[in-house]
């Protein structure tokens, strides 16, 4: 085709194939019939495999074939929930066992954890030279001390720009104020 023949078209739009020429696979329409009484006919290659089930094309349903019956049901696994994997790996009694302890520990207002968090802070401002006792008496004490131990920062030049000045007010008087 020349430049010009196709000046104007739609390139992407429409396709200048024809079917001319071409063998097409052979088909076989298959008839369904739906739970709601609904009929229509699918194209199927002969090669193909056709199943008994196809969706419904007016309301979704489930559809059989017009000449068989309805397909077996697969047996599948039950679905495991997490209570089912937990049973497995513990019996009633333990698990009754667990429940005492954890409640226990949420009633008595402490959590297992916490021990070993408050031993590891204890350990740090014991490097600072802070006093535990103070540490385990309040907070503010040991912030104090903390700030103690601490080296002051240089002064750094700052990076942000001065406050521009409001331009000055305009000393020419306007014909009215003579």
């Amino acid at each position: 085709m020349s430049e010009r023949a196709l000046r104007g078209t739609r390139l992407g739009a429409t396709s200048y194939e024809t079917d001319s020429g071409i063998d097409l696979a052979p088909r076989q329409d298959v008839d369904y019939i739906c739970a709601n009484g609904h009929q229509f006919a699918m194209p199927f290659s002969m090669e193909a495999e056709v199943p008994a089930v196809w969706e419904c094309r007016i309301c979704g349903a489930q559809s059989l074939r017009r000449d068989s019956a309805a397909p077996e049901e697969k047996s599948g696994k039950p679905v495991r929930t997490h209570w089912d994997m937990l049973l497995e790996r513990r019996s009633l009694a333990e698990l009754e066992e667990v429940l005492a302890e954890r409640l226990g520990v949420l009633r008595g207002g402490g959590i297992p954890f916490a021990a070993a968090a408050a031993m590891q802070a204890s350990a740090a401002e014991s490097a600072l030279g802070v006093r535990p006792a103070v540490a385990a008496a309040g907070r503010p004490a040991v912030k104090k001390a903390a700030a103690k131990n601490v080296k002051a920062a240089p002064a750094t030049k700052s990076t942000t720009k001065p406050a521009r000045k409001a331009p000055a007010k305009s000393t020419v008087k306007s014909p009215a104020e003579r």
